[in-house]
């Protein structure tokens, strides 16, 4: 038995065999349904979307029907919005040397940095080395077709990361590379590798330490292990709230009505209006995931004195039996400047629920160190890329190995400045 693939334009390949459950509500087929129905993927909006099949084929057999193994997404980008792992440089270096560096390949979620999987798999098949080599085959096949300078897998597991990172030659080969390049000499043939590089995200977690690691039992629980001066601040800026006359309230599900998603989604535009942009996102994408999903969907409300809501942030979260079960916190906006609001519905908010669900981890998104002094760790993310150019590979391999360097120190040094007490302080594991 052997592994291929095939290209399709469409999702016909879902019904062609029964798919696990992936690990987060962002590439469940209604998430992705919903993008492409509402146009956030398309040309028009320069997501382009390719799935790669890979398929398994008896080599001794007549048969020559599909036999699915895994799904990954790929999409052919003219542009960079809605990734959140920045390459601008590497097009400007590009640029420099009057070599085009669009279209490139993208795989993630559109529009999400959420850490997850980006292969859907059939049932009772795991994810292999063969599997990634047969799916980095297809996305070699795809970027002869179109001319891509490079691909760039977005968010991915640590596991991918490091499957997919195993033809990556090692740090002499690119030190040869690079005084071969300084010496004006071609370079020998390589086969590109694929490059890693690193993030860094901040992520809370449901484990009273001076319990066992059990869950929370209440917020005043995790307030408990914070510093004395940083449990105060929390609860000044959570009064802040409430003196300026401000309820806070969640909503799950069903019980979220049509006004809700019309009230959060003025909420939502506003956002973008401030900075003078476009929403990525429409109502009806909204109003599809309410109807599709509603059983991942929490909505935190804050409502003024006359009942008004003035703000609304949106969670998505896993079911609470499954593994790493967790809380996302996605799509947030107000309709003013509200002392201290931010916090109170984006984080504290989602801390509670999650207390409340048993659920394991809360996701508040990307970017921030304002997370970390409220107890939300410095976590690893991952992305891989590859580079079609061998002029460039040298250089831009360089860069990562930099830019991890540099992430692993600023991860350390977020670390030492997280607001637990002694006794609660977590270990600082260079893996995470």
């Amino acid at each position: 038995m052997s592994l291929q693939y095939a290209l399709l334009n469409d999702t016909s390949w879902q019904s062609q065999t029964d798919w696990q459950t992936p690990d987060t509500p962002f590439m469940s087929f209604a998430f992705w349904q919903a993008l492409a129905d509402t146009g956030a993927i398309g040309e028009q909006a320069g997501w382009l979307p390719i799935f790669i099949l890979v398929h398994r084929v008896d080599d001794d057999a007549e048969d020559t029907a599909l036999h699915p193994v895994a799904v990954m997404p790929v999409f052919i980008k003219g542009h960079h919005r809605g990734e959140f792992v920045f390459d601008h440089s590497w097009a400007e270096a590009y640029a420099r040397y009057g070599v085009d560096y669009y279209p490139r390949l993208v795989t993630s979620v559109p529009y999400t940095p959420i850490t997850g999987q980006r292969l859907w798999l059939a049932k009772g098949e795991t994810l292999t080395t063969d599997i990634i080599k047969a799916a980095i085959a297809g996305v070699d096949d795809i970027a002869q077709q179109v001319g891509a300078s490079s691909w760039h897998g977005l968010f991915v597991t640590p596991e991918l990361a490091t499957i997919a990172t195993a033809s990556m030659p090692n740090d002499i080969e690119i030190a040869h590379l690079l005084a071969v390049q300084d010496n004006g000499l071609e370079s020998p043939a390589l086969d590109m590798p694929i490059l890693e590089r690193q993030g860094c995200q901040f992520l809370w977690q449901n484990k009273d330490l001076l319990q066992d690691c059990q869950p929370f039992a209440d917020f005043e629980a995790f307030l408990a292990t914070l510093k004395a001066k940083k449990r105060k601040t929390i609860r000044a800026e959570r009064r802040k709230v409430a003196e300026q006359g401000i309820i806070c309230q969640r909503k799950c599900g069903d019980a979220i009505t049509d006004e809700d998603w019309k009230a959060f989604y003025h909420c939502y535009v506003m956002t973008y209006a401030v900075r003078g942009q476009q929403p990525y996102l429409t109502i009806d994408f909204f109003m599809i995931l309410a109807a599709t999903m509603s059983e991942h969907l929490m909505l935190a409300q804050a409502l003024d004195g006359s009942g008004e809501i003035i703000a609304s942030s949106l969670f998505l979260y896993d079911d609470r039996h499954s593994e790493n079960a967790t809380l996302y916190g996605r799509y947030w906006g107000a309709l003013g400047e509200y002392d201290s609001l931010h916090f109170e519905l984006c984080y504290y908010q989602g801390i509670e629920f999650a207390i409340e669900q048993g659920l394991i981890y809360f996701d508040p998104g990307t970017q921030g160190e304002h997370k970390l002094v409220r107890g939300f760790i410095p976590t690893k993310t991952h992305s891989i890329h590859r580079i079609y150019d061998p002029r460039f590979v040298p250089a831009i391999a360089n860069f990562c190995a930099q830019d991890r360097e540099h992430m692993a120190q600023y991860r350390q040094q977020a670390f030492e400045a997280l607001p637990f007490n002694a006794d609660n302080m977590p270990d600082f594991d260079t893996n995470t």
